[in-house]
């Protein structure tokens, strides 16, 4: 059987890693979240905050750190993101898994056997979860996930040239905040 391999980008906040989560055990294949962090620190030799910092997320939110001179050689942003992407590459040839974030769905763009799917929610419900979920206060939640989503946004849209959460790039798109979490996994499942 050839291996199946679903791809979770996600807004920070929406619940896009429990999604992945809980579906991966619902069918009975694993998820790559910090797993997969640990295999790019382990491949690149980056201590693990880098890679967790810097293998999804542009630093300040803005492109700022990408105006470098590149003649003078690749970054090393440039030289994780050609790791995690031969360690992503290399999951989805090994086993059928789910892979929440870092770009994985534009980096498994060209497989047949990938669904790529885009969680998000509305703004509040999004504050709200990570209020209840990581214990935020309400002043700071705001901050962080505009904060989070900027520099997600920046990063997929420097390294893919495609506009991060603009659905024309995934199969599916779902709003948790309107379907919970557990609806969310249910959709999935059935796709897979």
């Amino acid at each position: 059987m050839e291996n199946r391999i679903i791809t979770i980008s996600r807004e920070y906040g929406s619940g896009g890693r429990a999604i992945g989560r809980k579906l991966a055990d619902k069918l009975g294949i694993h998820c790559y979240d910090a797993e997969l962090i640990q295999r790019i620190v382990e491949k690149s030799g980056y201590p693990a905050d880098y890679v967790k910092e810097k293998g999804e997320d542009a630093e300040g939110g803005g492109l700022s750190m990408f105006l470098v001179d590149r003649r003078l050689g690749p970054t090393h942003q440039d030289t994780l993101w050609k790791i995690q992407s031969q360690v992503i590459s290399e999951l989805a040839d090994k086993e059928s898994c789910v892979i929440v974030g870092r770009c994985a769905d534009y980096i498994l763009q060209a497989r047949a056997d990938c669904l790529t799917v885009f969680i998000h929610a509305g703004f509040d419900k999004r504050v709200k979860r990570i209020i209840n979920e990581y214990g935020e206060p309400e002043e700071k939640a705001y901050k962080r996930l505009k904060d989070r989503d900027k520099r997600r946004m920046a990063y997929y849209n420097y390294y893919t040239d495609k506009k991060w959460g603009n659905a024309e790039n995934y199969h599916v798109c779902l709003d948790s905040g309107a379907l919970g979490i557990d609806k969310c996994v249910e959709v999935l499942a059935q796709l897979y």
